[in-house]
């Protein structure tokens, strides 16, 4: 039992670890001035851990399901536009939190939606044929006592089935098809739209950081999102067309329900997404604080250097600009996140009365702050902490590749193809990125081949990013088979696709990202990032 005099703080216990032990630690740096294992907690690696924080802390209070249910019921379920709700759902999602995890979490409302339209068909079907068959047979009995040679009816009143029931199987095959396959593809594409969004773009950011030192932070949030958002919206209408055209045909008064009242079937999908959207119930504390977190992230992101005003990070730190990076108000909102209640709270005084001591040792028991929006448990659960050390790995595979010599020798191997126009070059090396990412897995396609490609820009004399962009894009391009990301095994598991349709689809999938990667470095990409000129940073690194 503790003694009276510490009794009070005790129970600021948690408050005064929470404060103290980073002060404790902060000489670490002055008495350890040796560079450790630095590849594997350099600046990306924060941005992505920060990143994934931030993401974790939106799967935990479920406010990426109240997102998802919302955009749904407002833009409606017409066959059309309910598969165009889930694509944009899960692609914006995406961009945020990991694509397993929006996938994991989209598929069971698309499940229960086909569900529900099922049941709600066949209920309605049942009914057409029961009224069908008494009208029939009334018919018929009327025709056979008129007409003795007619036809008989047959003893149990049946009457042939429908041969247009088993078309209607057929095509409710093919929606449950293309429904569960656009939201793998939409949340692999949404992934390609952020910097934190998927592993290869932050393979990128660091490949650039680690060879190009000096590169004046060329790869930010901002010029990212300018770059790769108009790329996945197109990417996004262009499968969702595809995928319309391929599972549902493009039968507009249908699709779209042009001049047509919603039948029952929609009526029940709209009716699920709305039982859903009634189990979350109004927003909580926690929820409205992570969504303010994560506006207050993004609007951080953006406006920390946006390129055409001076942004916050030199205004507030003038000479200090460079070591304000993305990864920065990352690792800020992620602190405030184990430090922001959960619930609201209700600060107790400091109470020096010590007559009760029943009372006395269960304020003890009571902790200083309410629990925190997100606690260490479910981040050390939740963090895939193997892609961590695999973006780590692969920073200092780059890093060992450069002071060995072996990037400038495999950049002079490939001298020859400075003949081959830069936009045919681009185009060949995304095809085979997009091949290559369908048998290995996204972040180690890119950790092996952007060194490559870099090496191959310096000998022949392009911008290093006209080359490194497509690259990383394409690593993500994993559309034709289930093992080829996981978004595809988790749509593949609920067996209503074989491999033999993933592959039709993903084929052209495949086509279609490496036309919109070609077109978008070719268009704006050009003036974004100077694509046409060779940049002197990446020239002095080549002559160290």
């Amino acid at each position: 039992m503790a003694p009276t005099c510490l009794r009070p703080l005790l129970r600021y216990r948690s408050f005064a670890i929470l404060f103290f032990t980073p002060l404790l630690l902060l000489p670490l740096p002055v008495t350890v001035p040796t560079r450790v294992c630095l590849q594997y907690l350099n600046d990306t690696n924060m941005l992505f851990v920060g990143g994934l924080i931030v993401a974790i802390s939106v799967e935990q209070w479920n406010l990426h399901k109240r997102i998802a249910l919302r955009v749904l019921l407002i833009l409606g379920v017409k066959p059309a536009l309910l598969m165009l709700g889930f694509m944009i759902v899960t692609a914006f999602l995406s961009m945020w939190i990991s694509n397993t995890a929006t996938t994991a979490m989209m598929v069971p409302i698309v499940q229960a939606v086909l569900e529900q339209m099922d049941n709600t068909e066949y209920d309605v079907t049942m009914m057409e044929q029961a009224t069908g068959q008494t009208n029939t047979v009334i018919e018929l009995q009327e025709k056979n006592v008129s007409d003795p040679t007619s036809v008989q009816v047959i003893s149990n009143g049946q009457v042939p089935d429908d041969p247009r029931s088993s078309e209607e199987k057929k095509m409710k095959k093919r929606i449950c098809k293309g429904m569960t396959l656009c939201v793998c593809y939409a949340a692999s594409i949404g992934g390609t739209a952020t910097l934190t969004g998927t592993g290869p773009n932050m393979v990128l950011k660091g490949q650039m950081n680690q060879l190009y030192p000096n590169n004046n932070d060329i790869v930010n949030f901002a010029s990212w999102f300018g770059f790769a958002f108009p790329n996945m919206i197109l990417m996004l209408v262009l499968a969702w067309l595809w995928l319309q055209c391929s599972f549902m045909g493009l039968n507009f008064k249908k699709s779209w329900g042009c001049g047509t009242e919603r039948t029952a079937k929609e009526k029940a999908a709209y009716n699920v997404l709305k039982a859903e959207m009634k189990k979350l119930g109004p927003i909580s504390y926690a929820e409205f604080n992570v969504l303010i977190m994560f506006v207050l992230l993004v609007l951080l992101w953006f406006s920390r250097h946006p390129g055409f005003v001076k942004g916050w990070a030199s205004r507030l730190f003038p000479d200090g600009e460079k070591y304000i990076t993305d990864s920065v108000p990352a690792v800020f909102i992620a602190l405030l996140l184990f430090i922001l209640p959960a619930t609201k709270p209700k600060f107790v005084g400091w109470n020096s009365s010590m007559s009760d001591p029943e009372q006395t040792e269960e304020d003890i028991k009571k902790p200083f702050l309410p629990a925190p929006l997100l606690d260490w448990n479910v981040v050390q659960r939740k963090m895939p902490w193997s892609i961590v050390l695999l973006l780590g790995g692969g920073f200092a595979l780059a890093d060992a590749s450069a002071n060995s010599g072996l990037s400038a020798w495999l950049g002079h191997q490939m001298t020859p193809l400075g003949s081959i126009p830069p936009w045919a070059i681009a185009t060949v090396l995304s095809l085979i990125i997009a091949v290559f990412t369908e048998c290995t897995s996204n972040v180690a396609t890119a950790t092996l081949f952007l060194p490559v490609f870099s090496s191959m820009a310096e000998s022949v004399k392009i911008h290093p990013l006209y080359v490194m962009l497509p690259g990383t894009l394409s690593a993500s391009f994993a559309f034709m088979l289930p093992v080829a990301t996981p978004p595809n095994a988790i749509v593949f598991s609920y067996g209503h696709i074989r491999v033999l349709d993933m592959v039709r689809s993903g084929i052209v999938m495949n086509i279609i990202g490496v036309f919109c990667v070609t077109l978008a470095i070719n268009t704006w990409g050009r003036p974004l990032f100077e694509l046409d000129t060779f940049p002197t940073w990446a020239n002095s690194t080549t002559n160290q």
